[in-house]
């Protein structure tokens, strides 16, 4: 089967922008007659459609963000979807927020849906499927035919023509791990994500750093991954029956506390037999008995900047000069609870 020719693909083939070729395929005034019929001959002989990821031109804006995020009950996406609709609404767009449930077949059929003229840009953050399938067609796609893309946490370095804004995981971690070493910690145990996962792998590398640097050993027995957020613990079990454990990093809120009950079922006293830190500062954290250290990710922070980035791609006055696509990163900090010495 022949591949697809695309609209980008035609534009570099006649020297002229994706913009002019949508507008001579639509048989637009604005295009002049010849240029029109040398590119509609093209296409027809190369039997191009028109993606099913229809996109409108920039002077037909609707003012509307479209946002597709894996889950929307963790404490920190919806924290962002918070600083998005805040920005977003106070220059006068609305957003429109999809749910991927970790799909790739979700987040792909979201981006379709939400590009075919709903939408002026995507404010998005992968899914586990897409992460783990390594594939950014749908992505490349819609950017490549026009539509502003600003990726947020979940990132990926394929994807380049975009904007993207993350906080510093490897710090983070770093120095969730350091607080705890500091703490007089010496086997420190990591509950982590698959390493597809990219900000489960940042996390454990900065896991990894705090320990060498403070000159410690790294043992392969205490890292657990997690393939499961809401299920399936009992590796957490074993590592806390199996192996003397002083603390835990969990890379999820939702890792650190659920191994912290386990450890409270096993008798054992937080913060004096074992210290627990997690990644979020959410609901759960504060919630939790004890109170949960976590390395807060100021989501509302990073809602409101990848925002303000799509936003100001949106209403730039000119192509010539496009702007320089951004990696914005957001300073974690962390929060000090009951569940560390």
């Amino acid at each position: 089967m022949k591949q697809k020719i695309t609209l980008k693909e035609i534009s570099k083939r006649f020297n002229v922008s994706i913009s002019t070729v949508s507008k001579a395929l639509k048989d637009s005034p604005e295009i002049s007659q010849k240029t029109k019929e040398i590119i509609q001959a093209f296409a027809k002989e190369h039997h191009y459609k028109p993606n099913n990821i229809a996109l409108s031109l920039k002077n037909q804006k609707t003012k509307n963000i479209g946002v597709i995020l894996p889950e929307i009950v963790h404490y920190f996406f919806s924290s962002v979807i918070n600083g998005i609709e805040r920005l977003a609404s106070e220059k006068g767009y609305n957003v429109i927020v999809c749910i991927s449930n970790e799909s790739f077949d979700k987040e792909v059929i979201n981006m379709e849906m939400l590009a075919n003229g709903s939408i002026d840009g995507f404010i998005m953050s992968l899914s586990k499927g897409t992460e783990k399938e390594q594939d950014f067609h749908h992505i490349n796609e819609v950017i490549n035919q026009g539509m502003p893309v600003v990726m947020i946490d979940r990132i990926t370095d394929e994807v380049k023509n975009c904007d993207k804004v993350i906080i510093d995981d490897f710090h983070g971690a770093y120095s969730a791990v350091s607080y705890l070493i500091e703490s007089g910690c010496k086997r420190i145990a990591l509950l982590t994500m698959p390493d597809y996962m990219s900000v489960g792998k940042l996390r454990t590398e900065g896991y990894k750093r705090a320990l060498k640097d403070a000159g410690m050993e790294v043992d392969s027995n205490l890292i657990v991954k997690l393939e499961d957020f809401y299920g399936g613990f009992s590796p957490i079990e074993d590592l806390l029956k199996n192996q003397q454990v002083d603390a835990v990093f969990g890379v999820t809120e939702f890792f650190a506390v659920s191994a912290m009950k386990i450890a409270q079922k096993m008798g054992k006293s937080i913060p004096e037999d074992i210290s627990f830190v997690g990644f979020t500062d959410g609901i759960i954290s504060i919630s939790s008995s004890p109170s949960l250290t976590t390395v807060s990710q100021h989501g509302e922070d990073i809602g409101a900047k990848a925002a303000n980035l799509l936003i100001n791609r949106l209403e730039e006055e000119t192509t010539d000069a496009p702007l320089p696509y951004q990696t914005e990163i957001i300073k974690s900090s962390l929060v000090k609870r009951e569940s560390t010495r």
